[in-house]
């Protein structure tokens, strides 16, 4: 498992990209507004990327672990006592999943089929959807 990114709730994208792009060596990889949510990717110079959404609850952190074998590792994991809270859904980069530990902290676990879908996705110039 890698810890690839940290999906951080926020009340406004705007203004928290401004504040993160503030943090020394920040660049912003990519931002996109389309199905009533305001996405964006910091990327601080070394994994975890930060993405900052305002359909997360504000305040809330979730971190994504890359892994090779999702079905795999959520047999494991649920077998260990975890609690599968969604499972099968799609992202830009592969199938996803969310589990949640015996206390309740959640993690998601994604396997990354494609590893430069959001980047390849905002360098297009036909994308409507990004923000520049």
């Amino acid at each position: 498992m890698e810890l690839r990114y940290l999906y951080v709730g926020s009340s406004d994208t705007g203004r928290d990209v401004e504040a993160w792009l503030l943090a020394p060596g920040a660049r912003l990889r990519w931002r996109f507004q389309h199905f009533g949510a305001d996405v964006a990717a910091i990327d601080l110079g070394t994994r975890p990327t930060v993405l900052l959404a305002d359909h997360r609850p504000t305040g809330s952190v979730l971190p994504i672990y890359a892994v090779d074998d999702l079905d795999d590792v959520i047999a494991a994991l649920a077998e260990r006592g975890w609690t599968v809270e969604a499972q099968g859904f799609g992202t830009p980069e592969g199938p996803a999943a969310v589990l949640r530990d015996p206390s309740g902290t959640e993690i998601a676990l994604l396997r990354v089929d494609r590893p430069m879908a959001m980047e390849a996705a905002y360098a297009s110039t036909d994308n409507t959807h990004a923000v520049r």
